[in-house]
């Protein structure tokens, strides 16, 4: 790999930003696209859908063979709410590859004792979240039904360009919801990105499937295109 990709590779995955390494097959030859850069490639289609999967691997085009090194950030799982649905979602999230943290300033629900083997915060999300630097690899869940908790959480989600962003709740608790953040200036696009009600409808009921709902959920939105997803 020469010099100049290389630090140029290590500099994106620094900050948590996908790149992808494309090789000509056969020679050899190398260059690197950023994700930013994905959109105006000739290879658009193949270089999103790679991305998508987060696999390497080899591709086909008329424009030749490549194989793509796909170098993507790890998912992370961001919950305010440590509730009986955090403890089902946050196993099950580690076992699908997910950096989980947990967000709650409730000190009685917020405990490593509850949690174990998972990040879990007993700030305000005000407090917590910040430092956590969420990003576009992040997904975020607000669990807690408490608007005190999830309204502030949900913002700097969206403002911060979370791949999946969804809140606990029925239609009337989500229309309330709504109202609230945008009378606190979020905007109606940003607002239309909340997945609420929560999860994929299956008809789920106890805390554990309502965790498979929203796993399921997230999967759907990190891997298959926009257009495909709610």
């Amino acid at each position: 790999m020469r010099l100049d990709i290389l630090h140029t590779l290590n500099a994106e995955r620094a900050a948590r930003r996908a790149v992808i390494v494309v090789t000509e097959q056969p020679g050899g030859a190398q260059r690197l696209v950023k994700a930013v850069d994905v959109a105006s490639d000739p290879l658009c289609e193949q270089l999103q859908a790679q991305l998508r999967s987060g696999r390497s691997g080899m591709i086909e085009s008329p424009l030749g063979r490549y194989f793509l090194t796909v170098h993507a950030p790890s998912p992370r799982l961001v919950i305010t709410g440590a509730v009986h649905i955090s403890q089902a979602l946050a196993p099950v999230a580690g076992l699908a590859g997910y950096d989980v943290t947990i967000v709650d300033p409730r000190t009685a629900f917020a405990s490593p004792e509850r949690f174990p083997d998972v990040r879990v915060i007993a700030e305000w999300p005000q407090v917590a979240l910040p430092p956590l630097a969420i990003d576009r690899y992040t997904a975020f869940v607000a669990l807690t039904h408490d608007p005190k908790i999830d309204d502030d959480a949900l913002t700097h989600a969206l403002a911060h360009d979370c791949f999946y962003v969804g809140a606990l709740g029925s239609r009337k608790t989500h229309a309330r919801r709504v109202e609230r953040l945008a009378a606190a200036g979020v905007s109606p696009t940003a607002i239309a990105r909340i997945h609420a009600p929560i999860g994929l409808a299956i008809g789920a009921v106890s805390p554990a499937e309502i965790a498979i709902a929203i796993l399921a959920e997230i999967t759907l939105r990190l891997r298959l295109p926009a257009d495909n997803g709610r």
